[in-house]
């Protein structure tokens, strides 16, 4: 049986909404620089970035991070992003594929919410969504699944008829654990084919992303 077409759309922010890839390789290495672990291409980390981060971290290094090594890269990473955060620009189809929506739509990104919301008002998005979530705490990295949980329920919006979009493997699995349909994107932080052998819509623009979602 056919499910039903979803009326809600969450969207991801960083790597979908947000054309920031450049600058999370960049802010990346300089918290690599910070151990004398070798630079990444971009290339290379769309092969090997996942959630939780520190996971990602520890197999790039080649090792276990110590205690409380986490916390220091994670802000040299932070420190370094919000340095070049102006320079970045929205993915080139983003409001025209958040304008081809026809139900509601929402942002949760798993970047610090009191930096986030202004940067998406700053941006001209906000009278589009109906509400914005971003990580309230002090250390990033961590899993998107109970985060939408709590969005979603904000919302009042059962996971079966929303969609995510988003550009990481983790987007496809949490949107799983709520029982809601995802499309990635191939534009952002994961290797292409990594999001294809999800099993899940996947799409190269997003504009296509939303054609997806509104099908599924």
């Amino acid at each position: 049986m056919r499910q039903v077409a979803s009326t809600h759309l969450v969207w991801d922010w960083n790597g979908t909404l947000l054309d920031d890839l450049p600058l999370v390789v960049s802010s990346t290495n300089m918290a690599f620089a910070s151990v004398s672990a070798p630079a990444l291409t971009a290339d290379a980390h769309r092969l090997a970035f996942r959630r939780p981060v520190a996971e990602f971290y520890a197999e790039v290094l080649g090792r276990a991070l110590q205690d409380g090594e986490f916390g220091r890269l994670d802000k040299i990473f932070h420190d370094a992003y919000r340095l070049g955060l102006t320079g970045c620009g929205l993915t080139m189809d983003a409001t025209a594929a958040m304008s081809s929506w026809t139900g509601s739509q929402s942002l949760l990104s798993m970047w610090f919410h009191d930096e986030l919301v202004p940067e998406v008002e700053r941006r001209g998005l906000t009278s589009l969504l109906a509400r914005i979530d971003g990580l309230r705490g002090t250390l990033g990295g961590d899993l998107k699944a109970e985060h939408l949980a709590r969005h979603l329920a904000e919302l009042g919006v059962p996971g079966s008829s929303t969609v995510l979009i988003g550009d990481s493997v983790d987007d496809a699995d949490a949107a799983a654990s709520v029982g809601a349909r995802c499309v990635l994107y191939t534009g952002g932080f994961t290797d292409p084919a990594r999001l294809h052998a999800v099993g899940v819509p996947v799409a190269d623009s997003l504009v296509d992303a939303v054609r997806l979602a509104s099908d599924i």
